[in-house]
């Protein structure tokens, strides 16, 4: 038999309105529902930290189903156990009087245990004729046979974050690891640029690893590793590419001054180079193209473009680059502008450099001035996304607006 109706705390313990809902939710068991106790203890103990359990919490729940006779909790079945402080401590390996009480509290206020009380607040069943319980004061099981689905995917949830947790930890470890000797090569090997730079912004990431770190934190360094090591990568590719015109450049001119004298290739650079003709669009040195960072990123060092979305959240590259499109006319940039910078560094990129320029909108007396000659260094190879986004990450402190 169960219990099936709503009952009020013993002594000076408070009724409140989410132990009667707890109780009421109790008594609607589908009929013919069971599940295996053990079981369900197990992921009543993976979910301890979304139900604010301690260990000591499930010593007692532990102790608690040993109490109950049978292996399934079962929709018809009598779930109110009676054992005394006493036998309970000696299950829960012998916690404390005091203790007890309050895990048991814990355990109640958590919703998986619901007390039934005698009149006096003593334990205790009384039988009929027959032997069987007739009522039992107690402590009722049925919240955990009614939240067993709930419970199992609550044990779902804590794994897989785990696992996700675990994953994120060593992606970082790898990364890490990656930005270190990619930094330290750089310098050994003399490569050009600003590497202590890089280096203290590497530092500065380690060091805001906190001692013992959520998701949220490793998810947030590991994004922003990432970008530092996208930035690295950029500038060894872009001197790899340099190095490697240069060399074609030498090989060039020696093919040309070992040929016929009268070629018009070399009329023509003695020309050029007797009129001091400055590189053409069509003769001009091109960059590899850039490289678009994480959209998360983006939106974390340059918040304020959000303010300029219909609905306030950009969860897409389609949504960032319209945006950048509504802050370019804000900004007063010239649509000749704006698309020179979408031929030269792509519309993404121009969309983050937009973004950018927002982000720092105080500082620069020409928005449209600045976007064209990041685009002139753009093209020379001589500009890079990453520092101007290590730089607006580095002050909004890491953190910025939710992503919609």
């Amino acid at each position: 038999m169960r219990s099936g109706y709503v009952t009020t705390p013993f002594g000076r313990r408070p009724m409140t309105l989410a132990l009667v809902k707890r109780q009421v939710a109790a008594t609607e068991i589908r009929e013919g529902k069971s599940a295996e106790k053990w079981k369900v203890f197990r992921d009543a103990s993976e979910a301890r930290m979304l139900l604010g359990l301690q260990d000591r919490s499930l010593a007692v729940l532990d102790a608690l189903l040993s109490f109950y006779p049978d292996n399934e909790l079962r929709h018809d079945a009598q779930m109110i156990v009676f054992p005394s402080n006493a036998q309970l401590t000696l299950r829960a390996h012998g916690i404390a009087g005091a203790t007890l009480r309050r895990h048991l509290a814990i355990l109640v206020e958590a919703g998986l245990i619901v007390r039934k009380d005698s009149a006096n607040g003593k334990r205790y069943a009384r039988k009929d004729d027959g032997g069987g319980i007739e009522s039992a004061y107690g402590f009722d099981l049925s919240p955990l046979l009614a939240r067993a689905e709930e419970l199992a995917m609550m044990a779902q949830r804590v794994i897989a974050d785990r696992a996700a947790f675990r994953r994120a930890k060593e992606s970082l470890t790898v990364c890490r690891r990656d930005v270190r000797k990619l930094i330290t090569a750089a310098m050994e090997e003399g490569a050009d640029g600003d590497w202590e730079t890089v280096e203290s912004l590497y530092v500065a990431l380690v060091g805001r690893i906190p001692r013992i770190p959520s998701i949220d934190d490793v998810a947030d360094i590991l994004d922003e590793m990432l970008l530092l090591k996208e930035e690295i990568l950029n500038r060894l590719e872009t001197q790899a590419n340099f190095e490697k015109n240069n060399t074609n450049a030498a090989h060039d001119e020696r093919h040309i001054q070992n040929s016929n004298p009268e070629s018009i290739h070399e009329s023509e650079l003695c020309s050029r180079n007797e009129q001091g003709a400055k590189p053409t669009g069509k003769d001009r040195p091109k960059s590899g193209p850039m490289k678009a960072f994480p959209l998360g990123l983006v939106l974390k060092a340059c918040p304020q473009v959000l303010d300029y979305t219909p609905g306030g959240a950009i969860g897409n590259w389609r949504d960032l680059m319209s945006a950048a499109v509504v802050v370019r006319s804000t900004l007063g940039i010239s649509p000749s502008a704006y698309q020179e910078a979408c031929e030269i560094m792509g519309p993404e990129n121009t969309a983050i450099a937009v973004g950018c320029i927002l982000q720092r909108a105080n500082f620069i007396n020409s928005a449209g001035g600045y976007l064209r000659d990041l685009t002139r260094r753009s093209e020379r190879g001589e500009f890079s996304l990453g520092p101007m986004l290590m730089a607006l990450l580095k002050a909004n402190g890491g953190s910025g607006r939710k992503v919609g």
